[in-house]
């Protein structure tokens, strides 16, 4: 799936979108050049599923944990890290999260759980493209219900 996000308030409706589509458990890869908007629409779907108060980049933390339904959620970025092998130390356990949003996830390798979503995104003009791939059976039936989403086709999202 193709779609052109022409200002901030369509990646939050895509963030939007995710959440009230997303499986009880699911690990998103996050991937982008800087400024991309990986952490914006990262906030805006962590604040979707009721995160209240700040909700903080993890740059400097590289893993930032919240409560959700269900358990946690960790949004981690791995910008920073030097090798994969750096994550055993972040004290992440596969099984106490049930949302993974991991931006540069390509510096985790193979030391991370795979994903289900696969978000792409760039500059595109004034604003951001967004593909977004299933890169799992389960990430699939996300994917079609995002599509199907009547009010990600009726907000300012354009799907090419």
């Amino acid at each position: 799936m193709h779609l052109f996000l022409p200002d901030t308030d369509a990646t939050e409706a895509l963030g939007q979108a995710l959440a009230r589509t997303r499986p009880a458990v699911a690990v998103v890869h996050l991937r982008g050049d800087l400024g991309a908007g990986k952490s914006t629409l990262a906030r805006a779907l962590l604040r979707a599923l009721g995160v209240a108060g700040a909700i903080r980049s993890p740059t400097y933390t590289l893993v930032e944990r919240y409560p959700v339904e269900g358990g946690e959620a960790w949004h981690l970025d791995l910008y920073r890290i030097g090798d994969a092998g750096e994550l055993e130390f972040l004290g992440l356990d596969e099984g106490a999260a049930v949302l993974w949003l991991v931006e540069w996830p390509e510096r985790g390798g193979a030391a991370l759980l795979p994903a289900d979503l696969q978000v792409d995104l760039s500059v595109e003009g004034n604003g951001r493209a967004a593909r977004l791939v299933a890169a799992s059976p389960q990430g699939q039936q996300w994917l079609g219900r995002v599509a199907t989403e009547g009010e990600l086709k009726a907000s300012s999202l354009q799907s090419d």
